[in-house]
């Protein structure tokens, strides 16, 4: 958009909205929340925008599984996860938190794991974790690393993510050069998984569905991983 069709839109004058864009004149809190409305600004973004403006966020992360107002949100993503049997699929949220798993993830994963992990990414780079069953372990975690990297930037409000990412490269064997963003990395869209214990193989393909609606999923950044076979 344009300074003008923006301003028009947010129903403000342009002079006002020029001398908040080069920093002669600072937003209010209304302000702000009224152009990130304008611009349809996902909500977790918003809190971006309210910090680097000097306000507190308003939009928190409250937690899926014991929250009772959630819900309406945990019973369809129930049915989802149940409706993908007998395939494996999972719920995490923006930080790769593990929230929710359908029979078959937890019966696949057993083969491989004692426990689900807490978290979907520290257990694919970790050795004690996922890692060593991962044959193409190289391919699957630079894809994931730099796809942490773009989510870090494009919403630099969480500390979870860098704290995340700090973690996964202190793990041992990663490459040191996975610590910068490589703005030419191609992530495919849909993730190959290749799991061998033994004479034990199970190939997966992971494609992702994330949320914009309703609220609370988005303020979570709820994101769906389901896994399809691979092979016959």
């Amino acid at each position: 958009l344009s300074q003008l069709a923006l301003a028009i839109e947010a129903g403000i004058s342009a002079r006002h909205l020029g001398f908040i864009e080069i920093g002669r004149a600072c937003p209010s809190r209304d302000m702000v929340l009224l152009l990130a409305a304008t611009l349809h600004i996902p909500l977790p973004e918003c809190n971006v925008l309210l910090l680097a403006a000097g306000y507190a966020p308003t939009h928190g992360t409250p937690d899926i599984v014991s929250a009772d107002r959630l819900t309406r949100i945990r019973a369809p993503l129930e049915y989802l996860l149940k409706k993908h049997e007998p395939f494996p699929a999972l719920v995490t949220d923006r930080h790769w938190n593990l929230l929710m798993s359908n029979k078959s993830c937890r019966r696949i994963f057993a083969l491989f794991l004692d426990v689900l992990p807490s978290n979907t990414l520290s257990v694919c780079f970790d050795p004690a974790g996922l890692r060593p069953f991962i044959s193409n372990w190289q391919t699957l975690a630079s894809a994931h690393v730099q796809q942490l990297h773009r989510e870090i930037l494009a919403n630099r409000a969480s500390e979870e993510s860098g704290t995340l990412l700090d973690e996964l490269l202190s793990f041992p064997g990663v490459p040191a050069a996975w610590r910068r963003f490589d703005v030419t990395a191609d992530i495919p869209p849909l993730l190959p998984l290749e799991l061998r214990r033994g004479n034990l193989r199970a190939n997966f393909l992971s494609s992702f569905t994330s949320f914009s609606m309703p609220e609370e999923a988005t303020q979570l950044g709820v994101r769906i991983d389901w896994m399809y076979p691979a092979d016959t």
